[in-house]
């Protein structure tokens, strides 16, 4: 996938935020040679935000964090700095930051192009957190599949440290260098969720716990620790560097700040699109060369697998979170998947109730049970062989999973299902009949066949 950049000549603070203009940040130097090195990030002014947050304290740090609305890059859109002061107070014993990169949902695809391209963004982004919180011990919780990606990351910790700028003031007696502890998952979904992820870096299987406590109280090994999704923590050295006011300047009144949207798809020109919350999907589009020729867009969704559909009908809806969740969706990680009018949406959906019943970690009932009844429904409207009444009963096991399971898998599973079969009932319907293979053949959907 490529990035995409404005023209280096604008300006930038306020004016940079144009309605429909990009805001490479985290993006911007990917393209260029060897950026993943050392060298190369401190030739763009790279620790230039370290370097300021050793002249603040804790709170200072904390209070700037907070005063530039930055909300975490995860999903849930948390502010930030108020996560962050949800530490109690320092006693002398260990607390920790926990970085999510256990990026696996479908169409997500934002937080390992950030670790391989720009991976000293996302360290000196945890050298930072750590100094705000007090830590002197952090961990990256990758997929192990992205074997290339964790060898980078570990290359750009060990240059880090070598370098010595790691080494001084983040220890509890003000000494200890702060270390970073890049950890290689064993690839579970469930295992992004934020408790199943400590449970899995402690080494048990991966699956959420209760809450209370709260990892701010008792997380990982039962200290105070910090949980932030990559692109949260690589997007802090900007805002020490630049300031709060420089950040505000971009976004909505309530969505501040840029962000990485990657569309993927039946799109000319899929890619990474860094922006001001507040872009529209149809500018999105626009920036990706259109609907593939020959084509009209026939749904999307703004925020990967486990948000509700989309049709052109929102293509104009800011993307924020207060405007997509009141259009009826949500902005999750951005990970916007563009389908056209060759796609079956019963064939895009039985996709994603396979991925989910897969991945589920049996834990809870509804959760266990009810994906894999939706997966055998969905397979049998697919083939065409559904049974009158299965619609029905989809939506009745889909709500019955939706806000009763243990953690929020259960309701990413039942979000596509529900939400497809309100915008597409009609075409969930012809599967009692008709196979999806009938009514839109592979072929039509391949981006390759119709290239050639």
């Amino acid at each position: 996938m490529s990035t995409n950049a404005v023209d280096a000549s604008q300006p930038a603070g306020p004016s940079f935020t144009a309605p429909g203009t990009l805001t490479p940040v985290l993006t911007e130097h990917w393209g260029e040679d060897r950026s993943w090195t050392l060298e190369h990030y401190l030739s763009v002014g790279g620790y230039e935000g370290l370097a300021r947050a050793k002249t603040m304290s804790p709170e200072e740090l904390i209070g700037l964090v907070k005063g530039s609305n930055l909300r975490g890059r995860g999903g849930a859109g948390f502010p930030t700095g108020l996560k962050w002061s949800f530490l109690p107070p320092m006693d002398g014993a260990p607390r920790y930051l926990v970085v999510n990169a256990d990026e696996s949902e479908p169409g997500t695809c934002k937080d390992i192009p950030t670790i391989l391209a720009n991976p000293q963004a996302l360290i000196e982004g945890i050298a930072i957190t750590s100094r705000a919180i007090g830590g002197d011990l952090a961990f990256v919780y990758l997929r192990g599949e992205v074997t290339h990606v964790y060898r980078r990351l570990l290359a750009a910790v060990r240059e880090a440290a070598d370098s010595g700028l790691l080494s001084t003031g983040f220890g509890l007696d003000g000494e200890q260098p702060l270390r970073i502890v890049a950890h290689a998952g064993a690839g579970a979904y469930i295992c992004g969720e934020e408790t199943a992820l400590l449970d899995s870096l402690e080494g048990r299987r991966g699956h959420p716990r209760l809450k209370p406590p709260f990892p701010a109280v008792a997380g990982l090994y039962g200290r105070p620790t910090v949980i932030n999704n990559v692109e949260t923590i690589a997007s802090v050295p900007g805002i020490l560097a630049k300031g709060a006011d420089w950040y505000n300047a971009m976004g909505t009144e309530r969505s501040k700040g840029h962000g990485i949207f990657s569309v993927s798809g039946h799109v000319v020109s899929p890619g990474q699109f860094e922006a001001p919350f507040g872009i529209t999907m149809r500018q999105l589009i626009e920036f990706a060369g259109g609907i593939r020729p020959g084509h009209s867009l026939k749904f999307w969704v703004p925020g990967g697998s486990s948000t509700p559909i989309f049709t052109p009908d929102e293509l104009d809806v800011p993307l924020d979170y207060e405007s997509v969740a009141g259009a009826g969706s949500m902005l999750g990680t951005r990970a916007l998947q563009v389908f056209d009018d060759t796609v079956s949406v019963v064939r895009v959906v039985a996709r994603w109730t396979e991925f989910y019943q897969h991945e589920s970690c049996g834990k809870c009932t509804p959760c266990r049970e009810g994906t894999y009844w939706m997966r055998q429904i969905m397979l049998r409207l697919e083939a065409g062989k559904g049974i009158p009444g299965d619609v029905e009963k989809l939506e009745d096991i889909a709500s019955n999973i939706a806000g009763r399971s243990f953690c929020a898998l259960g309701d990413a599973s039942a979000t596509p299902v529900l939400s497809g079969i309100k915008r597409f009932r009609d075409e969930f319907e012809a599967g009692y009949t008709t196979p999806a293979r009938e009514l839109f053949p592979y072929r039509a959907s391949s981006i390759l066949e119709s290239a050639r």
